[in-house]
């Protein structure tokens, strides 16, 4: 106990020191200030900074100087980053591919994703000091297409949280408000990102991993469908997960950039360098042909939507509406019924990873959490549900909680059929309503503060459920919390344990001036569609004068 002790506490100190040296040692040009020409090459949208090296008019070294410069800005104000790969970068950069897709631009990575010769710890301490031996497959296309991996961006341990915390790294911060979130797993991305370090990251995404960062700290992403983008070569602990699987996806500073990401990286041709990704190359839509049918899920039934994401919500739908769009709202198969077999299916399948393996290391407040419930004996679950249902009235907890054990083979078959059943239903009912896009919240409420994940760590089947379904969804930002439009009515009573922990910490007056976002979701493979979904509703906000604006620090 006192050597495992001991390890764990030498391998925090070991970690934070060697990223500081990483930083210390960068040539002295890295931290000098920004200059003109610095914020000239920062302002510029992906597209034309790829376009100026295709013709030789910027050097993807002074590309990678200015986002090195901006990106210790960001690590000296958020604590965001992980690795700083710069030295290994300067190489890339000078050996860059110019006439690449992805040419000359700097890409952040989350941690998960390996680059040789660096940890990717991913917060726990028992992984810090073991480099990775190769690279990941993303890496390598990366490389390919002339882009530059620069730094690698924090996450919370476990990665299952929308928080981004670990001893092994410290708290990560929101670019918009210290003391909330960025979100999570890919939280490092998502502040990174909205503070301009980078305009382009790989995240990766089980349960709302990228596209809740990108509702909390404002930026852009599509979740891919699984099979769709890259995905072999990273340090994620839940190996073998199949019940709901995760997928690695872009994120980016502006619409454009995804646009720019998504376009690059397909143009690579990615099933031939991962026999997991289909071969489908990124197809042209059009939406002009047709008239486009919006449906409006309000709620997931679970946790109501806070007045500043129902707000965000609303407005929306109203712009869509005023220039004749078909908005409608939807009766969906139970997103419940959905959480409970996703539910079951993470749980079974974490409980089995997700551990802490030093003593004395600390764990997310909501999986310690969810690790309580799950090892908690069957018969006293069964007490507890029984109390919820009968005593409590909270039938969606009672519901949730009792499926929360270990499951044998022949249990977990059942419930990917289940699974399966229930993907049928949610294909059918849009099939019969002539659905081309679902709106809904990406969370109920805005970024959480630290810690916040211990009463709200159930509060997450506005992500989790397009997960399950294995939807292309994307998360574009559309406006900020405000103190005097979204104060919630005294009125308001939470009708359920998850719904009274997520509302536990909302409070209009301190989280005024976060970032709120608003899920455009479309079927399996639909990436394209969803993204120019993405740009009606974003070209429509600005045509009345309501465009988000970016966070410039």
């Amino acid at each position: 106990m006192l050597l495992s002790y001991l390890q764990y506490r030498l391998a925090c100190r070991t970690k934070q020191n060697d990223r500081q040296n990483q930083i210390a040692t960068l040539p002295l040009v890295y931290h000098s200030p920004l200059t003109p020409d610095d914020i000239r090459i920062l302002d510029q949208p992906a597209s034309k900074i790829i376009e100026a090296v295709n013709t030789g008019q910027l050097s993807p070294k002074d590309i990678l100087v200015a986002y090195g410069k901006k990106a210790l800005q960001a690590q000296e104000a958020l604590n965001c980053l992980s690795e700083v790969l710069i030295p290994t970068a300067e190489t890339w950069a000078a050996q860059c591919n110019t006439q690449g897709p992805l040419a000359g631009i700097p890409v952040s990575l989350k941690d998960v994703i390996n680059v040789k010769g660096y940890d990717s710890c991913i917060g726990f301490a028992a992984y810090v000091g073991k480099p990775a031996t190769a690279d990941a497959v993303i890496v390598k296309l990366l490389l390919d297409a002339g882009a530059i991996p620069f730094v690698k961006t924090t996450v919370p341990i476990t990665l299952m949280s929308y928080e981004s915390a670990s001893d092994v790294i410290g708290v990560t911060e929101n670019p918009h408000k210290k003391g909330y979130a960025p979100g999570g797993s890919s939280g490092g991305e998502a502040a990174l990102i909205a503070y301009g370090g980078s305009r382009i990251g790989i995240g990766s995404d089980g349960a709302g991993s990228v596209r809740v960062p990108s509702h909390y700290s404002g930026v852009y992403t599509i979740k891919a469908s699984t099979t769709r983008f890259v995905r072999r070569g990273d340090a994620n602990n839940h190996g073998g997960q199949e019940g709901v699987l995760f997928v690695f996806s872009p994120m980016a500073r502006t619409l454009d950039d995804l646009e720019t990401i998504w376009k690059g990286v397909m143009a690579m041709d990615p099933w031939k360098y991962d026999h997991t990704v289909i071969n489908l190359p990124w197809r042209k839509i059009d939406l002009t042909t047709k008239k486009i049918k919006w449906g409006v899920m309000w709620s997931d039934g679970v946790v109501t939507p806070s007045p500043a994401c129902t707000r965000a919500l609303r407005e929306v739908v109203t712009v869509l509406k005023k220039y004749g769009f078909e908005v409608v709202t939807l009766t969906p198969p139970s997103p419940y019924e959905g959480f409970k077999i996703a539910s079951q299916l993470l749980v079974d399948e974490l409980s089995q990873t997700d551990t802490i393996e030093l003593t004395g290391e600390s764990n997310d407040p909501g999986m310690v959490q969810a690790n309580a419930m799950y090892r908690t004996p069957r018969w006293v679950k069964r007490l507890y549900a029984g109390y919820l249902r009968y005593l409590r009235g909270d039938e969606i907890y009672a519901g949730l909680v009792e499926g929360w054990f270990g499951k044998t083979a022949q249990e977990y078959f059942a419930l990917v059929a289940q699974r399966e059943e229930y993907r049928a239903r949610w294909f059918q009912y849009l099939n019969e309503n002539e659905i081309d896009f679902i709106l809904t919240c990406p969370n109920a409420m805005p970024a959480v503060p630290h810690g916040g994940m211990k009463d709200a760590f159930t509060n997450c089947l506005y992500a989790l459920l397009f997960n399950m379904l294995d939807y292309s969804a994307g998360v574009l930002p559309v406006t900020h919390v405000d103190r005097e439009l979204d104060i919630l009515e005294k009125s308001f009573r939470s009708t359920n344990v998850i719904e009274r922990g997520a509302y536990k910490h909302y409070n209009a007056e301190k989280m005024h001036g976060l970032p709120i976002g608003v899920q455009i979701v479309g079927r399996r493979l639909e990436e394209e569609k969803v993204l120019e979904g993405m740009k009606i509703v974003e070209t429509l906000l600005k045509k009345e004068g309501n465009a988000y604006e970016l966070l410039r620090t």
